[in-house]
């Protein structure tokens, strides 16, 4: 008996509309036109009889429905890629698509990238840095380079690094300060910059330097490493910074420790990847070229 299935073409504009939450970026990603995003998921609705989509004038939302087709349709949608992937003599694929964290992907994995296409000038790369978690094999992303412990259930997780924490300012803002002896006393008279992002770093900083919680005169928020960084080689307080990606500012004099001691985080970075992505060539090439650059890093 002939399986009963909707057009196979709708369900890669549904899976991408419903992902995205956009006709219009799904259109981008897909680089077809909004206006056939939304006639390919009418026909798709068409076809099931119910709504997917409430389309409202600036927001577009799943319905009951959709929210309940959606992981399932990414699920298949998966799966045929594996499968298309698996074809006996089909040609390897020379390209790989990456999800990578803003901040690894702009200050350890971008500067690098040179060599790695001067030793593998045939692979192709695409990085995806958007902050949300990617599902395997759905979101069609190869690796991901993952913050955590390593325990992904399913996943391949090779450690890349551990990240070491250390309270930085501007060369100013520490002659300014650097006359209180005490380092608690200290960091009670100057603003606290917290990354919204990492928001337990100075909770692990200060219980790795065994000092008590500190409740400074001003703080400042922040959402993105970078600006955290800016904002205290601009003297606007203290941030946390992470080892090895500030760095750069330390070794250019933006930025200087403000105190001891440099506490070890208690998660780092991973690439991560399903066990039979972890065998092809071009994965191989890449982990023993990212491991081989960050291993300086760490030491």
């Amino acid at each position: 008996m002939a399986l009963r299935l909707p057009p196979l073409s709708t369900l890669r504009l549904f899976e991408a509309a419903g992902r995205l939450q956009s006709f219009k970026l799904a259109a981008a990603e897909l680089a077809v036109t909004p206006s056939a995003i939304s006639k390919g998921v009418q026909a798709l609705e068409d076809w099931l009889g119910v709504p997917l989509f409430v389309r409202g004038t600036k927001r577009l939302t799943l319905t009951e429905a959709g929210s309940a087709y959606l992981p399932s349709i990414r699920q298949a949608l998966g799966i045929l890629a594996v499968a298309s992937e698996r074809v006996p003599g089909r040609p390897a694929r020379r390209s790989l698509a990456l999800s990578v964290a803003p901040a690894f992907g702009s200050r350890l994995l971008l500067p690098r990238l040179a060599a790695f296409r001067r030793l593998h000038p045939d692979i192709g790369l695409a990085i995806d840095t958007n902050r949300r978690q990617v599902d395997f094999p759905g979101d069609g992303v190869d690796l991901a380079i993952r913050m955590g412990t390593g325990n992904w259930p399913d996943l391949e997780a090779t450690h890349l690094l551990t990240e070491r924490l250390v309270p930085v300012c501007s060369p100013d803002l520490l002659k300014t300060l650097g006359r209180i002896a005490d380092p608690l006393a200290r960091l009670k008279a100057a603003s606290l910059i917290h990354l919204a992002t990492a928001s337990d770093d100075w909770g692990t900083w200060l219980r790795g330097a065994d000092l008590g919680m500190v409740d400074p005169q001003r703080s400042l928020a922040v959402d993105t490493t970078d600006m955290a960084m800016d904002a205290a080689s601009r003297s606007l307080g203290i941030a946390i910074g992470r080892l090895p990606f500030v760095q750069t500012e330390l070794d250019a004099g933006k930025l200087v420790m403000f105190c001891d001691p440099v506490v070890v985080a208690k998660t780092g970075y991973w690439l991560v990847g399903l066990p039979d992505t972890m065998k092809r060539p071009e994965v191989g090439a890449f982990r023993r070229w990212l491991l081989s650059e960050l291993k300086s890093t760490s030491e």
